[in-house]
């Protein structure tokens, strides 16, 4: 038994929020289980990046921009991208402005195309309503850097209106196998303009987003893509963002929304599988080839029959904490 959770079912949902299957290319899964906001206009803050150990810094246009420094940062990220030794292990993506802004064209040409080779490794794009904001996306990336046709910029969509939401079937369907520019790997929950387009009020324990949390999360894995929970707007609270961090990595998020580095190391270590996951994971497995060597189907496993949902389960705690160390998956 699981002992570190008191009861095998607690074990189990505990396990499930440790899933990896959410690549489409084989072999692979990057961790982002921290995606921290940096205003693209703050040199300051951007050259700190280097230090935090994120896994994914996302150098913004869009809300931590005021709009008359925009033009400002689009021209900086590139500059300031030029100069930084970021680590491997951090993933450089760049939020644009959304399509309903004008300024999205403009963004994606600055960015592409002034940006060191390789620079950025994904984009996100805000306010994603539909397949054919999707669609547009693509089209404009493939313009400004032709090369992205033949190796696909990651892409996170951030679903924050109803719209976006009732819609996320086909922008996931069309984002993974319609793009040629662009693929499909994140979708990200844009909390606070959803709860304000449908006149909701954002309460400390998010009860009254529990229905989109759970969606977000449903369309994510059915594609097989990452999700990202929303915002902890409180950055001094960590105990708090530790419990927010926790739910919704039970909820099956992959990963988590932070706007200040202290807020890194509390939601990684909600996403990251505790060395008793691990050892229980991989002694399962060890078991399983054992007994499939043998030419047996079920066994037990401390003192529980063994099924291959549950041999999923330590597959993907195994795969996350390889994909963590810098280790290939299995």
């Amino acid at each position: 038994m699981f002992r570190v959770y008191g009861s095998w079912r607690h074990s189990l949902h505990c396990l499930r929020r440790f899933s990896t299957q959410t690549s489409h290319e084989a072999g692979r899964y990057r961790p982002r289980r921290a995606v921290m906001y940096v205003p693209g206009m703050d040199k300051r803050k951007m050259e700190k990046i280097p230090s935090v150990g994120v896994d994914t810094v996302v150098f913004d246009i869009e809300d931590g921009v005021a709009v008359d420094q925009k033009g400002t940062a689009r021209y900086m990220i590139p500059e300031t991208l030029a100069q930084l030794s970021i680590p491997a292990a951090t993933e450089v993506t760049v939020r644009v402005n959304g399509l309903d802004s004008n300024l999205t064209r403009e963004d994606l040409q600055v960015i592409l195309e002034k940006s060191p080779d390789g620079l950025p490794e994904a984009l996100m794009v805000p306010k994603v309503q539909s397949a054919e904001d999707v669609a547009e996306v693509d089209c404009m990336v493939g313009e400004f850097r032709p090369s992205a046709k033949h190796q696909p910029l990651p892409l996170f969509a951030i679903i924050e209106s109803p719209m976006g939401l009732l819609n996320l079937r086909d922008i996931c369907y069309h984002g993974i196998y319609k793009c040629e520019a662009v693929r499909l790997q994140v979708i990200v929950f844009g909390s606070d303009d959803y709860l304000a387009m449908i006149g909701g009020v954002r309460s400390e324990d998010a009860s009254e987003l529990v229905f989109v949390r759970q969606s977000i999360v449903t369309h994510a894995k059915a594609y097989q893509l990452q999700a990202i929970d929303l915002v902890h707007i409180d950055f001094k609270d960590l105990t708090s963002l530790k419990r927010q961090s926790q739910e919704g990595a039970w909820m099956g998020f992959t990963g988590k929304q932070v706007i200040h580095p202290t807020q890194v190391g509390v939601v990684q270590e909600a996403f990251t599988p505790t060395q008793d996951q691990i050892t229980w994971a991989t002694g399962l497995i060890e078991e399983f080839d054992k007994h499939q060597k043998l030419g047996k189907g079920a066994f037990t496993y401390q003192g529980r029959m063994i099924d291959k949902p549950l041999l999923l389960q330590a597959k993907n705690i195994v795969n996350l904490h390889n994909a963590i160390s810098g280790r290939t998956n299995s």
